[in-house]
């Protein structure tokens, strides 16, 4: 497995993080695409690198694309991701994570009816932020004020102490009937879902980015 990071240098010493994880699941006897999940996200940070990298950053700003995210069978804390939870080891042990200002991780964001989640398990802070960046572009709709919990990438930057929140819309079909099956395919996604969260990462990147350390 390997991590791929672009890092778009700044200023201040501090660290902004968008990630999200470019691996998809090997399901015996399925032809899965995987589409969603990782297409989206995968496909997302590319453009957002694009974007990204004309822009002038006070932070450091680092683009990570996560391998190892899906379990090799069932899903524990231990069997899944694997990246991420490596890539803390690492930074933690060299004092990037003491520098992180914010870890924002995307997963599964393609999705035509787009709803993301209230995930619990991030950073109030960052939701808040979230919330009022998607209100100022006039994208509130897409993201649920119901709280949930969810376990994705930015969970061992949180174990860690890391400012982190997951923006992933995990109602995907009917009871989420296209997860994880040969129905996550390229006609369920839709460029506009992608364009709203391209909209409001880039928006909480710039907010972060205002904020001093």
């Amino acid at each position: 497995m390997g991590n791929i990071i672009l890092k778009l240098p700044g200023t201040s010493g501090k660290v902004v993080v968008v990630s999200g994880h470019y691996d998809t699941k090997r399901i015996p006897m399925v032809h899965f695409i995987g589409a969603n999940d990782a297409g989206s996200s995968t496909g997302f940070l590319i453009e957002f690198a694009r974007v990204a990298a004309k822009m002038h950053h006070p932070d450091d700003l680092y683009i990570v694309f996560f391998d190892g995210e899906e379990a090799v069978g069932e899903w524990t804390d231990t069997n899944s991701r694997y990246g991420s939870r490596h890539l803390v080891e690492k930074w933690s042990s060299d004092g990037t994570l003491s520098r992180i200002k914010a870890l924002i991780n995307v997963d599964m964001i393609g999705d035509k009816d787009l709803d993301v989640l209230n995930d619990q398990n991030s950073s109030p802070s960052l939701r808040d932020l979230v919330f009022k960046v998607a209100a100022k572009l006039g994208d509130s709709k897409y993201f649920l004020k119901q709280p949930n919990g969810i376990d994705d990438d930015h969970i061992p930057f949180v174990n860690a102490g890391v400012n982190a929140v997951d923006l992933i819309d995990f109602d995907y079909g009917p009871q989420n009937s296209y997860w994880h099956n040969e129905k996550d395919t390229m006609d369920k996604l839709s460029a506009h879902s992608l364009q709203v969260v391209g909209d409001v990462v880039l928006g909480v990147v710039k907010e972060l980015e205002g904020q001093g350390s």
